[in-house]
């Protein structure tokens, strides 16, 4: 039976993660809850048997999992709003942006279970790479919320303290990604190929390569070992991207951004 899952932010995460935990068949639409000032918005959804409302207090009543989308600058407000109504066994999941577990503890108490859960954009798409925290959760807690978000990708389990260097590596890196599938694209148009073409090769050559990595568990330079033959077109290419400093540059970036994200702190 599906425990009953409120989602409080209805907004573009939230109604991602009610769309992927329903089209994956880990929750019944009767088993989960939206709300958004904008219930009209929602009519989709109502429309598929998710009840939906603008009454956040009202939506936590039956939940088991109360989930937390929306914006970092509204969670106090919504927090104190519905603390009075509360209860200690349900487990509260945070999915905003620089919220860290104390924030939250400090305004309902240390009572509660409470995640944070950082997923990326490509939770649009089921693909996300979900980072996960934890505080006062059950064996049971923890492997329940880490397959609900395996539903909507992969996900997880990290220390809190890493928080800041995940949301380098896994959402800063799509954007990362994205550079370099640009870069290869502009490559395939000089070399000859129309933008759309040059697109489909380079952006299904990184799903690819990415699923191999996924699917076979091996280190990268196993696979580019496979590819780079002797006196061949590859290593050739490979190594005039080192000669300008493609992995140093790469790494720098890496770095830069997590310095950003902590002095900013």
């Amino acid at each position: 039976m599906s425990k009953q899952i409120t989602i409080i932010g209805g907004g573009n995460l939230g109604t991602a993660i009610a769309e992927g935990l329903i089209s994956s068949g880990f929750s019944q639409p009767s088993s989960i809850t939206i709300t958004r000032r904008n219930t009209s918005l929602l009519q989709g959804f109502s429309d598929k048997g998710v009840t939906v409302t603008s009454d956040n207090i009202q939506s936590i009543t039956n939940a088991e999992y109360v989930m937390l989308a929306v914006k970092p600058f509204q969670l106090k407000e919504v927090l104190q709003q519905i603390q009075p109504a509360l209860k200690t066994n349900q487990v509260i999941i945070s999915v905003a942006t620089g919220i860290w577990i104390k924030d939250i503890v400090e305004i309902v108490g240390n009572h509660f279970t409470v995640f944070r859960a950082m997923p990326n954009t490509a939770i649009a798409i089921a693909e996300s790479m979900t980072c996960i925290s934890q505080e006062n959760a059950s064996n049971e807690q923890i492997g329940y919320v880490g397959n609900l978000f395996n539903q909507l990708g992969k996900s997880v389990f990290i220390e809190e303290k890493l928080m800041d260097a995940a949301t380098v590596l896994g959402a800063c890196g799509t954007a990362y990604a994205m550079r370099y599938i640009r870069a290869n694209i502009q490559g395939g148009i000089e070399i000859g190929f129309s933008a759309a073409i040059a697109s489909l090769i380079a952006a299904q050559t990184v799903k690819g390569a990415a699923e191999l990595l996924l699917q076979k568990n091996t280190h990268p330079e196993q696979e580019i070992d496979k590819v780079t033959t002797p006196k061949g077109c590859t290593i050739a290419g490979l190594n005039e991207m080192e000669h300008q400093g493609f992995s140093s540059s790469l790494i720098k970036g890496v770095i830069t951004s997590y310095k950003k994200i902590v002095n900013d702190m």
